[in-house]
């Protein structure tokens, strides 16, 4: 394990990593030093986290070098290109994120990592629940909301840790490397950030840079892009497919979720028809999960038991509350044109849907061509108002209204919705513009629901 102690660190960044990094750190003998570019009055409770902690802040300024630093930790929001952080790299002061050095006091611990651009959340937990069902002391941690910083102190040795990795947080890894990896699928996102679909796929490519052969790589065969990338991969690799039957991995077969393993024994795990969670999309996550879960050693009962009991995560397509037979639907995790497609998929009534919020360079001709008949009337909301707006018109699509704040565009949903209708949160895009993250962003959603409730019931 690296060395801390009295070592000048630099953290950047005061969301929820960022304080997980500081806390830890002075934990370890470390002279910290917390910047972020938010004045004090606006990071309130973050500051207050650290309480008795010895750092130093700076704060209201963007990230500078400051006089004999050792390393520079930055969290996943920080692009890890900007121009005092390559200055810091040619000085040879290693920049590193959140997740690189969670691992470095948790590397003897089986980590199975997971990204992807949709359902990265939804599997990350549904393969923790299928761990702990077996019996391994497990810990679910990373972008699902607790960073792995904070199992420094309370996972032993040997402990599973199931981490769900976004593409910020790889951008900075060094010696990352998890037991078993998998990547769910790839499609554009985040483009703003990594200047181009190129930059984004070569971060996701990182979760298994530095697996070996003792290590195992999941991909969906279905994409071609994580296809393509078993060509890339010096550790084992393990496919998973909804659409088509792999000989190593986990896929459907005469209508049985079947799992294939590298000597070519099969295994039955279920039936699809088993699985609780609705949507082609969840089949594609349970087939993930049944590869790594195999090949974590788990026994086909124990992983066929949990496809039929786990019920999904808040904020992915999770139902709210129905008022005067109008049901609310929070999908805030619907972040990006594919993880609402998604959604859209699964409406099965007519749907009002909610869409808007930051820009991340999204083509929403793309999203609005794959509405389907069940999508009524739209809402639209945030920075990107004019683009989607635009993409509306241009396919003809002239059932939606604008609105100003985002209490408003719920009411104006529900207005908009009749008995029998959903009125569906899904909004493409992140929530930056107008919450700190989309978690924030669906409990003001259903906040405002209890409301609408309240008034009219």
């Amino acid at each position: 394990m690296l060395d801390f102690k009295n070592k000048n660190i630099l953290v950047v960044g005061m969301a929820r990593s960022g304080i997980s990094a500081a806390k830890l750190l002075t934990k370890c003998g470390a002279k910290v030093t917390v910047n972020d570019s938010k004045e004090p009055q606006e990071l309130g409770e973050a500051l207050k986290a650290l309480d008795g902690c010895d750092v130093v802040f700076r704060l209201g300024s963007k990230p500078e070098l400051f006089d004999g630093l050792d390393i520079i930790v930055i969290s996943p929001g920080v692009p890890a290109y900007l121009e005092p952080f390559e200055r810091a790299r040619s000085l040879g002061i290693p920049v590193i994120g959140e997740i690189e050095l969670g691992y470095a006091f948790t590397e003897s611990n089986v980590i199975t990592a997971i990204t992807g651009t949709n359902g990265k959340t939804t599997t990350t937990a549904l393969v923790g629940e299928i761990y702990r069902k077996a019996g391994l002391c497990t810990y679910v941690a990373g972008n699902i909301g607790i960073p792995i910083s904070e199992l420094a102190a309370s996972a032993s040795s040997g402990d599973d840790i199931v981490l769900e990795v976004s593409s910020f947080q790889l951008e900075t890894i060094k010696r990352f490397r998890p037991k078993i990896s998998c990547i769910l699928n790839i499609t554009p996102d985040h483009l703003d950030r990594h200047k181009g679909i190129e930059g984004y796929i070569k971060s996701k490519m990182r979760i298994f840079e530095n697996q070996s052969s003792d290590d195992v790589l999941v991909l969906n065969y279905d994409n071609e892009t994580t296809r393509d990338m078993s060509n890339h991969a010096n550790c084992r690799v393990l496919f998973f497919s909804r659409l088509n039957r792999v000989d190593k991995g986990a896929c459907l077969k005469e209508g049985k979720i079947v799992f294939s393993d590298e000597t070519g024994r099969e295994v039955i795990i279920g039936r699809p028809e088993e699985i609780r969670l609705p949507g082609k999309h969840n089949l594609e996550n349970a087939l993930a999960a049944v590869a790594m879960a195999c090949a974590r050693g788990i026994e086909p009962t124990v992983i066929r038991h949990m496809l039929a009991a786990f019920e999904g995560v808040e904020h992915r397509i999770e139902y709210v509350d129905s008022i005067g037979g109008i049901r609310f639907i929070n999908d805030s995790k619907g972040t990006n044109i594919d993880a609402t497609v998604c959604a859209i998929e699964s409406m099965e009534l007519p749907t009002t849907i909610i869409l808007g919020g930051y820009d991340k360079g999204a083509d929403f001709e793309e999203l609005v061509q794959k509405f389907t008949a069940n999508i009524k009337g739209a809402v639209v909301i945030g920075k990107t108002t004019e683009k989607i707006a635009g993409a509306l018109d241009k396919a003809g699509f002239n059932n939606f209204r604008l609105a100003k704040t985002f209490e408003s565009a719920v009411r104006i949903a529900f207005e908009m919705s009749k008995p029998g209708y959903n009125v569906l949160l899904s909004p493409a895009c992140a929530s930056y513009d107008m919450f700190h993250d989309y978690e924030e962003r669906g409990r003001v959603f259903k906040q405002i629901v209890k409301s609408l409730k309240e008034e009219f019931c």
